[in-house]
C-alpha cells in the first residue's frame, strides 16, 4: 500500500488561539525537504509537552478528506477547515483510520515511522475555531488521525510516497481501536488483547490494563 503525502506542516513559537492560549496547533506548510527525528518534525513548536509530542506522538497524520466532512458540519468556519488546520504534521489522500493499523511501519523518504495510536481530540480545537462541539464531532465520527513514533530519523518532503513496510497479523485498525475505547463496556477479551500490544505506548497500555481490571471487578448487573 502506497499513498502520496500531500502536505507536511510545522508550528512556530509565538502562535496563540483566539483567547490568547499558546498553541502549536497553528501550523504552516513546509515546502522544502525537512528532517524528522525522534522528537518529530524539525523546528515544530508544541506549547504543551505534557500532552502533545514526545517519542510516541512525534508525528501526527491526518487524512485530508476529513476536512470536507468537518466543513459540511460546521459551515460557519468551512473556509478555515483546510489541511494543516487541526495541528497535524502530515496529510494525504486515500488513507483513513480504517486502512491503517496499530504497529504499521511506513517509509517516507529516508524516514521510518511506526503507527502508535489515534489522536485524542482536545478542547483546543473548539477554542481555535470558536465552535463548540467541533472536537466532539472529530472524536464521535472517528475522524481522529493517528500518531507515529520515528524508528529511523531522516529527511522527507511533501509529494513523496508513504509506503507500508510491515503490518502485524491481527493488529486492529485505528478505527476499530478508537471505537472499542469509546465503548462503555468493550469486550474484555478484546481489551486484554489491546492492552498486550507491544507497539502501543507504555502509558496507554497501562491505562487499558487499569480499565480492564476495573471492568472485571465491576461486571454488569
Amino acid at each position: 500500500m502506497t499513498v502520496i503525502v500531500s502536505g507536511l506542516y510545522r508550528g512556530r513559537r509565538g502562535t496563540a488561539l483566539p483567547d490568547g492560549t499558546a498553541s502549536g496547533m497553528i501550523k504552516s506548510a513546509v515546502d522544502e525537504p525537512v528532517h524528522i527525528g525522534v522528537a518529530g518534525v524539525a523546528a515544530d513548536y508544541q506549547a504543551d509537552r505534557l500532552v502533545h509530542g514526545g517519542p510516541d506522538k512525534a508525528v501526527h497524520h491526518y487524512p485530508a478528506e476529513h476536512y470536507g466532512r468537518l466543513a459540511a458540519a460546521f459551515p460557519a468556519v468551512a473556509a478555515l477547515l483546510v489541511p494543516g488546520a487541526l495541528g497535524e504534521n502530515m496529510t494525504s489522500h486515500g488513507l483513513d483510520e480504517h486502512g491503517v493499523h496499530l504497529g504499521d511501519v511506513y517509509a517516507l523518504g529516508g524516514v521510518r515511522l511506526q503507527l502508535t495510536q489515534p489522536r485524542r481530540p482536545c478542547w483546543k480545537i473548539d477554542r481555535r475555531f470558536e465552535q463548540r462541539g467541533l472536537a466532539a464531532c472529530v472524536a464521535g465520527a472517528g475522524l481522529t488521525g493517528w500518531y507515529y513514533r520515528v524508528l529511523t530519523p531522516g529527511a522527507c518532503a511533501a509529494g513523496e510516497a508513504l509506503e507500508l513496510l510491515e503490518r502485524a497479523d491481527g493488529a486492529p485498525s485505528v478505527a476499530e481501536f478508537h471505537a472499542a475505547l469509546a465503548t462503555p463496556r468493550p469486550s474484555l477479551d478484546r481489551l486484554a488483547r489491546y492492552a498486550a500490544l507491544p507497539t502501543l505506548p507504555a502509558a496507554l497500555r497501562a491505562r487499558l490494563a487499569s480499565r480492564l481490571d476495573w471492568l472485571r471487578r465491576h461486571p454488569p448487573r
